[in-house]
């Protein structure tokens, strides 16, 4: 009991010093301010941009594994002539893995896409969308957000008809006055009736392929439209997707699988290198992150080198602190104060000013993100602030422990004496 009522009179001592000092306080965590300041805004921002580019790939789904002709490989020396004259996946392979995985997916679709189409409705047109056809359980492998109206059903895919789901984009380009449901517009010379529409997405970092201006068509009705590629050179390629079970850990027993399937379907012998890639977004989430981990890292030694100069200064006042209050640390220190109550009482000095100027430099950050943002939304975490809070308290226990055990350590009749 006595341990704690002497703890919070140290406590007590500080905030009393840290008042009567308030100019020489405030200047003190200035240096604070600007440190932390500056290493939680490098963090926010590499978070921010972390986590939109990681949305603006969204796109590629999850848990999914792609046959594809080219790997999603991220080096600088990349061997492409190895892959070169491989074959693209083929509607005959889609249709022998529909028939031989087993049970380790949850579905496979085949798709593929143009870009840079033009889409009539009498007078109103929009250029530059995507066109993509797609087979039944594209929904499965892939995220179709639809808002208004449905999916496809299995007849219109399996008899290819003329029906297409659109982006929030397009429907508000080429049907203004109304909703888009049931009505036609025209594409390559075919007209197609509107089932549905997807949710908007709006602006991403990244100028990755948007909902916004998609357009999703039976594969069959597709390919009446476009001639598909056997080699990646002429016409459309197309993509295999195969999505996933949630209880088989980082789809190794699907990879496996899919890897003899195809494997089989092409004829190759056991001596023979892949001529195809299994790709996963894993791929790219691990070069994200890499990335900007490197990034983050580098902003951390930019920003600590504020840091330290902030900490410098915590000493130079708790120094000059302990210099002016040395006759009154003699006094305590004759009236029975133990040593730890004035280590105390000028480390808890040092930390209440580092905390001060870490908060600020906080809420500095805090009212940056609250500034309209359309390109680069940024966001403030709970982890940073508590980053923010740990680094203000270890910079203040640094910075005011040798202060603070000096004068711990003096002798009262001295420091009594001193003027």
């Amino acid at each position: 009991m006595k341990e704690l009522r002497l703890t919070l009179e140290s406590f007590r001592f500080a905030w009393q010093a840290l008042k009567s000092n308030l100019l020489r306080t405030v200047l003190s965590l200035l240096g604070v301010t600007v440190g932390i300041f500056a290493i939680i805004a490098v963090f926010t921002v590499v978070d921010s941009l972390e986590t939109n580019v990681r949305q603006s790939m969204n796109f590629v789904g999850d848990k999914v594994i792609y046959v594809n002709k080219w790997p999603w490989v991220f080096e600088n020396n990349f061997a492409w002539w190895k892959y070169f004259n491989r074959p693209v996946p083929t509607v005959r392979e889609f249709r022998e893995l529909q028939r031989r995985l087993g049970p380790n997916n949850k579905g496979i679709a085949i798709f593929a896409n143009t870009s840079g189409n033009l889409f009539r409705v009498g007078s109103n047109s929009m250029e530059g969308c995507n066109l993509q056809g797609v087979s039944m359980d594209y929904n499965i492998v892939s995220d179709v957000p639809i808002v208004e109206g449905r999916y496809f059903t299995p007849q219109e895919v399996e008899s290819a008809r003329n029906v297409a789901i659109i982006g929030a984009e397009i429907a508000e380009t080429l049907f203004p006055n109304g909703s888009a449901l049931g009505q036609e517009f025209k594409t390559r010379g075919q007209k197609f009736v509107v089932i549905g529409v997807m949710q908007k997405e709006g602006k991403k970092l990244l100028d990755t392929p948007s909902n916004d201006t998609n357009c999703l068509v039976p594969f069959g009705m597709f390919t009446k439209m476009f001639a598909l590629s056997s080699n990646g050179m002429g016409g459309v390629a197309p993509s295999i997707g195969v999505k996933g079970r949630d209880d088989d850990p980082g789809l190794l027993d699907l990879e496996y699988e899919m890897k003899g399937v195809m494997r089989n379907i092409r004829g190759l012998k056991p001596q023979d290198e892949d001529n195809f890639a299994l790709n996963r977004p894993e791929m790219l989430a691990n070069a994200i992150t890499q990335l900007f981990s490197v990034i983050g890292i580098a902003g951390a030694v930019i920003g600590s080198f504020a840091m330290l100069v902030g900490g410098f200064g915590i000493a130079n006042i708790m120094f000059v602190s302990v210099k002016e209050r040395t006759n009154i640390i003699g006094i305590q220190k004759s009236l029975g104060a133990k040593n730890y109550f004035i280590l105390f009482q000028f480390l808890f000095e040092a930390v209440f000013l580092c905390l001060l100027g870490g908060g600020a430099g906080i809420l500095l950050v805090f009212l940056i993100t609250l500034l309209p943002q359309d390109g680069l939304p940024l966001f403030l975490t709970a982890g940073n602030i508590s980053l923010g809070l740990t680094v203000s308290v270890v910079i203040g226990v640094l910075a005011g422990i040798i202060p603070a055990v000096l004068a711990s350590n003096l002798d009262p009749v001295i420091a009594i004496r001193a003027q």
